[in-house]
């Protein structure tokens, strides 16, 4: 509400009444304004599709990086829930380079630490990498949203456990052992 009692604007997205699960809305019976969608058609095929060539590409620190694990681990996901098809494949290629830039910087802070030398005067300054971290886990968790929410609305079966957006700490701590 503007200061001159307009309500310019409109409501603000995200607001109003949530939305219920599919699973829930099943297993309390009421479908109605639930879409069923009839089950696909079985077809043989591959596991994943094909990892573009930029997730698998070698750093400039000589590291590899550590998309095409992310990208491979949550089409998985995506898939044992029967909402590969729901998520665009390019939501994933996203979710996948934020997480993989985010531990990137993560180890950046480990190796240089948490101040830098400013470029002219010499002085002591925050270390640029933090706040990238800061953004890019932003980034991550605002695109983990939207691919769970696509899951939430649209999956028929359970979607509780461990999803690959709670293993991030884990393959940053990995990350950085090396293994």
């Amino acid at each position: 509400m503007a200061k001159d009692g307009t309500n310019r604007g409109g409501a603000r997205p995200g607001t109003g009444p949530k939305k219920k699960a599919l699973i829930d809305k099943i297993n309390e019976g009421k479908l109605e304004g639930a879409m069923i969608l009839p089950e696909p058609a079985e077809f043989e095929g591959v596991d994943v599709p094909p990892v573009k060539d930029y997730l698998k590409a070698t750093q400039k620190n000589g590291k590899n990086l550590c998309a095409e694990e992310v990208f491979i681990t949550t089409y998985k996901w995506l898939r044992a829930r029967g909402c590969e098809k729901l998520v665009n494949t390019q939501l994933i290629e996203q979710y996948a380079m934020s997480v993989s830039r985010w531990i990137q910087c993560e180890e950046a802070i480990s190796e240089f630490g948490f101040l830098a030398k400013h470029p002219t005067t010499g002085n002591a300054i925050a270390s640029p990498y933090v706040a990238m971290s800061r953004d890019y886990m932003k980034q991550v968790n605002a695109t983990w949203f939207s691919i769970f929410q696509i899951v939430k609305e649209n999956c028929s079966i359970e979607y509780d456990g461990a999803t690959p957006h709670d293993d991030v700490m884990e393959r940053l701590l990995r990350s950085r052992k090396g293994v």
